[in-house]
This record gives structure tokens, sequence and C-alpha cells, in this order.
């Protein structure tokens, strides 16, 4: 499967086409087919990922000993004709030993960690433009096998769980093929092998999510966040577009990602260029990930359904961008000088994102709008982990927020397909007394994002908080950040579950627990939120053989990757900020339950103090975002700039073209009354006048006597001979 692992993202596109052409006629709408492709496509991610464990072993084995990393490949990442792969040893480490761990973290690793693990590609021309043959095909390397068991696994639970949550849609059939389109795309994207590539399934992604979050287009709020979505990220998009032309002119005309990564990390690629690529990658990232200040159509994405939420904020889109920053690392990690400088532009996005997003959490009453608030601001902790040089972290963060989010997202689907509604303050309460499994695998999934021993999110943001602690020159402000972030998390999380599951219930009717092709993925997605996050367990804590596994399958190794950089390290596990962690995040649990269970806390605080009810306004403004780009930035365009453009129209374009209207019937009327009448005319009728009078004349010597006609000639000959005597 290593070779033909291409497959994986053709099945649902297929699916997508079978769908429209037959899934009307299908008993149940076409979304068998679309689950059969998705399920064959899991089967063979799990099959690839196995073959990748193998593929790894190899590397580790087969490296010769003594041999120097530099000796690796230089475009690292070309398999032969049969697709295997050569390892040699890296960092000049002869296979076997063990080198001694580098200052700033790091610690000792497994010899088998420094064997270099070539990537598989395929790849086919797909045209010719000016002497250069571009290509379309496979990358597959760690990052990518990684994501392929994610992104086939959610849509799989979320194809099964939307056969019951969107049970007699009106759309049905249209829904489960762009359902399958969305997750051929995203697969497609985690495995392209050029940046073009990359930016055409980047532009389907997009494309999906605008439909799909679009799909009940009846209702205008609806249609109005697929519209935001897809503007927005088309602002972001054009950074993408100047990022992969800058890479293109400066890697040497190449839209390889490998290449362009192996030249980024020799040094052979201008650090102005990879400055400005990657600024301009960042402002793609922001977009497509939610980061502030181009986070704001991601919380109205809620108008879609919500298997379509879970979808988007768990697998496919948002991590979009993380995945492109972790696809091409070389460029930012240079670009950035990311691992000595003491700030980088994506930490900084990255930070700011995680406590605006959570701030912003606090104060929605919908609860899927506090999930995607709470998406934001754990996207921001991704990219706050690739900003201080935290590659693994950051991906392993991904791994685990991918599944207790999706699960997160299908539990507040269960909740409000029992009480047809999302508002937790007006129409839900008490529900763990009607819906104990959605309860008890929603409060799982809510452990495992506020960061709870031992659940999956535990693991994960540990390492990025040690990250911030220990790499790069200067890095510790963004583990304050972390910590602040973990603190408000627990807090709007808690306040989450009290209104939802706990109190009098506020609703009309009577709540059920959902069905079983709901019930059953919430139970997959929080079995995996528990034991996730011993993928990576610290090498502290385990044996060997056990520990960092997730990160020696999966982070890159090679001359394509910042690793082989004398800058780039790994943190170690710091039991003392996990302890940290642990014990903010059980305070500000402990302190929302005293404030909502026990009555504590000084309600009513927004009434007493204008400092606090002008922070709240703040909060409920969005921070006055989308004040800005509706009212002031698509209100002004449409407003006083429009209005203006109007007036230069009426009174400048208008007036230069009624002028030189006016300014044309004039001139005719001179040219015709005095070039045309008198001089044109008096011409032609001058002539005929001057022709008349000489016929005239001439036609009284005309008489008929030849002796006249004679004499005339005779006359005429002698004044001819007398000229010619004279002159000649």
């Amino acid at each position: 499967m290593l070779e033909h692992a291409w497959i994986i993202p053709l099945l649902p596109a297929a699916s997508f086409f079978l769908i429209l052409l037959f899934g009307k006629r299908l008993p149940r709408g076409g979304s068998e087919i679309g689950i059969a492709a998705v399920g064959l496509a899991f089967v063979l991610a799990l099959v690839t990922n196995a073959q990748w464990f193998d593929h790894v072993g190899d590397a580790e084995h087969e490296a010769p000993a003594g041999e120097e990393h530099a000796a690796a490949v230089v475009g690292a990442g070309a398999t032969g004709a049969e697709g295997e792969s050569a390892a040699v040893a890296q960092d000049g480490e002869p296979a076997g030993e063990e080198p001694a761990a580098e200052e700033g973290g790091g610690g000792e690793a497994a010899e088998e960690e420094h064997a270099t693990v070539e990537p598989i590609t395929r790849e086919w021309t797909w045209f010719q433009s000016g002497g250069v043959e571009i290509k379309a095909g496979m990358l597959l390397d760690g990052p990518a096998v990684m994501m392929l068991f994610v992104v086939t696994l959610v849509s799989l639970l979320v194809h099964v769980y939307s056969t019951d949550y969107v049970a007699g849609d009106r759309r049905y059939t249209h829904f489960f093929a762009f359902l399958s389109l969305f997750t051929a795309s995203m697969l497609g994207l985690v495995m392209a092998s050029n940046t073009l590539e990359l930016l055409c399934l980047w532009e389907l992604v997009g494309v999906c999510s605008f439909v799909l979050i679009g799909h009940w287009w009846e209702e205008k709020p609806n249609s109005d966040a697929a519209l935001k979505a897809f503007l927005t990220n088309r602002v972001g998009d054009i950074g993408l577009i100047v990022g992969v032309i800058v890479l293109f002119f400066a890697a040497g005309g190449t839209f390889d990602i490998l290449e362009i990564n192996t030249r980024a990390v020799a040094g052979d690629i201008p650090s102005t260029a990879l400055l400005v690529a990657a600024c301009a990658l960042v402002a793609a990232v922001m977009s497509k990930s939610g980061q502030f200040i181009l986070h704001t159509w991601l919380p109205d994405a809620m108008a879609g359904p919500t298997p379509v939420s879970a979808l988007i904020h768990a697998a496919t889109m948002v991590v979009a961008g993380i995945f492109m920053v972790g696809r091409l690392y070389a460029v930012f990690f240079e670009g950035f000088d990311i691992g000595s400088s003491s700030v980088s532009v994506l930490a900084v996005v990255g930070g700011v994102t995680v406590l605006g997003g959570a701030g912003l959490a606090f104060v929605q009453d919908d609860i899927k709008k506090v999930l995607a608030y709470s998406t934001v601001s754990q996207l921001g902790y991704m990219v706050m982990a690739l900003g201080v040089g935290a590659w693994t972290a950051a991906f392993f963060h991904l791994f685990t927020h991918a599944f207790f989010k999706a699960g997160l997202f299908l539990g507040s689907g269960s909740v409000s397909h029992a009480v047809h509604s999302f508002d937790m303050k007006k129409d839900m309460g008490g529900l763990r007394k009607w819906m104990p499994h959605t309860f008890w695998t929603f409060m799982f999934c809510t452990g495992a994002l506020i960061g709870l021993v031992p659940l999956a999110g535990f693991w994960s943001k540990d390492e990025i908080l040690a990250g911030a602690s220990q790499l790069g020159d200067g890095y510790t402000v963004f583990l304050v950040v972390g910590l602040l972030g973990a603190v408000m998390t627990a807090a709007y999380m808690t306040r989450v579950i009290w209104y939802t599951f706990f109190g009098e219930f506020r609703g009309h009717g009577h709540p059920h627990e959902s069905g079983p092709r709901i019930v059953v993925p919430l139970y997959i997605l929080t079995a995996l939120a528990v034991v996730a996050g011993f993928a990576n367990i610290p090498a502290a804590l385990a044996t060997d053989g056990v520990e960092l596994r997730f990160e020696h399958y999966y982070e890159p190794v090679g001359a394509y990757f910042p690793s082989a950089l004398p800058t780039f390290a790994h943190p170690e596990f710091d039991l003392g900020i996990a302890l940290l962690a642990t014990v903010l995040g059980v305070l500000s649990i402990g302190a929302v339950y005293a404030w909502y269970w026990r009555g504590l806390g000084p309600h009513g605080l927004t009434q007493r103090s204008r400092l606090a009810r002008g922070g709240y306004t703040v909060l409920v403004e969005k921070y006055y975002f989308d004040h800005l780009y509706t009212d002031v930035i698509a209100g002004g365009i449409k407003g006083p700039v429009a209005r203006g453009a109007y007036w230069f129209n009426q009174n400048v374009i208008d007036g230069l073209v009624n002028g030189t209207g006016r300014l044309a019937t004039l001139v005719g009327r001179l040219v015709y009354q005095y070039v045309d009448q008198d001089v044109v005319d008096g011409a032609v009728l001058g002539s005929a006048w001057a022709t008349g009078s000489t016929g005239q004349a001439f036609r009284r010597l005309t008489t008929g006597k030849v002796q006249q006609y004679g004499a005339l000639l005779f006359g005429a000959a002698a004044v001819f001979a007398g000229a010619l005597i004279l002159f000649v």
C-alpha cells in the first residue's frame, strides 16, 4: 500500500460521482456508497500505517554504521522505480550508538530515531508550460500517513452518524455526495507532492466547506455563513498563492515540496525569500485554520449540519493550515529563525489566538459556538507549538484533538437532536438523567480537552507547554500563554457541562437518548480520547520500545526536515509544568463549580462594575471584528465608497462621455456648415460652373465650317512655332 496509497483519496472521490448518479435510486439515498467507500479507505489507511511502521523499522536496521547524514540524497524523498527507499545514518552518528542530548531538550534517543526514513513518492506529468514540466503525485511520509488514519476514521464515523442525524433531509443524497468529496479533497491535500497540487486541493476543500456549511441555504443565516467562510478564506488564499510563487522562483523553478524543503534546510534559498514566503503563507494559515484576525468565519460555520461541523473542526478544513505549515516546515523554521530567535510570527499569531478564542467561548449560549471558539483556541496551541519549534507537539495535539473535539461536536449534535435546539441556557439542563450515554462521552471528551490526567489532551498539551519552556531563545512567555489558555479552557467547558447536563431541564417536550448510529461513534471517539495520548508517552515515564512512538513513526527524519539542523531540538517531559497545568485546570474547574453549583462568587458583577460590563460587552461583540469587517469594510464599500463611486461615475465619467458627445456634435455642425457646405460644395458647384462656361465658349467655336477650323489650326501651329523659336 505504500506504493499505492494514492488509491485511498480516489475511493471517496469516486463515491462522490456514484452518489450523484445513482444515490436517489438506492434504498438508503446513496449513504451506503459513501460509507462503503470511506470504510474501505479507512481499512487501507490502517494497512498503510502498519506498512509504514515496517518501513521505519527497516530504515533503522539498514542504516550503515558510520555513514554521514550528509550522504543522504539531497532531494530526500526520491524513490526508485520499484518504490524502494534508502536509509542512512543521520548526524554522523554510527548506527547503534546514542548521540549526546542537545542542550535545550531532546534527551537520549534510541539509535533508530537517527536513521533517515525516506518518504515514498509517485509522480506523473501533469502539464508542461514554458519548458517546465509540472508533475502531480503522492508524497507519503510520517505526517501524511498519520493524517490518512485520522481523516478516514473521523469521516467514517461522521458518515455513520449522519445517517441518523440528517435522516429525511431534503437534500440527503447531495449531503453525502459532498461529504465524500470533502474527505477525498483532504486526503489528497495531505499527500500532495508539490505546492501547486496542494493549492488546487486546498481550494477544493474550501469549495466543499462552502457547499456543506450552506447545506440549508434557504435560510439566510446559513447562506450568509457559507459566503462568509468562502470570502474570508479567499483573503488568506491570496497569501498562499503569493507564497507558492515566491518559493517557485526562490527554489530554482520548482514546485516540488521535497526539493523546496531540502534547499531551505541546506541554505540554498535566500533568507529574505524564505521570510517573504513564510509571511505570505501565514496569511493562508490565519484564514483556513481560524487564527486571529481571520477567525471570524469559523463560529458562523456552525450554521451547517453538526456532522459537517465535526468534520471541519476535527479532521479537515481547519487542520489543513496546520498541516501546510508542518509540510513546509523548513521554510518557516528558516524563514522565521525559529530555532534561535526570541520570537516568531507563528508563535505570536498562535499565542494571541489561544487567549482570544478562549475568551470568546465564555460568553456563548450556543453550545456549538462554544466548541467552535474552543477549536480556534486549540488551533492556536498548534500554531504556537510550530512557532516555538515543537513540531511533534503540534502534530500530536492535532492527532488527539481530532478525537475529543469530534466527540464533543457529535455529542452536542446528540443533545440538540433530543431538545431541537443548541441554546444551552434556554433549552437544556439536567440532560444527564435522560441522556446518560451522551453525558458520559461528553464528560470524558471534555476532560481530554481540558487536559486532565491521563486523558489524551493532557499528554499533547503538556508537550506544547514543555516546548514553549525549553526551546528557542526566550519563548517562556508562550508557556504563560499556554497555562492561561488551559485555565480558561477548564472554565468555559465546565460552564458548558453545567448548562447542558445539570440543573433543571429548561426546554420543551421530553428529551431522550439518541439511537445507536449516533451513540456508537461517540463511544469510539471517547475511547480514543482516553487512550490516544499514550501514543507519545514521554521516555521518562515509559520503558524502551514504548516511549515516544508517535514522534518515532510520524516525525519526518531526513534532509528535507529541520531535524537535520543543529538548532532543532525536542523538549523533555517536565513534571513541574505538567503538575502546574493540571493543578491550575482543577482549580479553574473548582472555581466554576463553586460559581454555578454552589452559587458562590460575585454574581451580577457586570451590573455593579463598569469595567466588568465593558469587558463583557467586548466579548459579546467578538472584539468588534465582525463590526470592522461587516459594517466598516463591507458596509463602507457598499455605503460611502459605493456612493462616491456612483457620484464619480455620474459626474466625472458620464460628464466626460456626455461632454465628448456634445463637443462631437458641435464640431460636426461646424464642419457641415463651413467645410461641407461652403468649401466642399462650393468647390463642386464652382467646378461645374467653370465647366459649363467653358463648354459654352467652345460651343461658339464649333460652327461646322472647314475653313474656319483650318484657320484655327494654322494659327495654333504658328503660335507653337513662335514659342519654339523664342524659347528653344
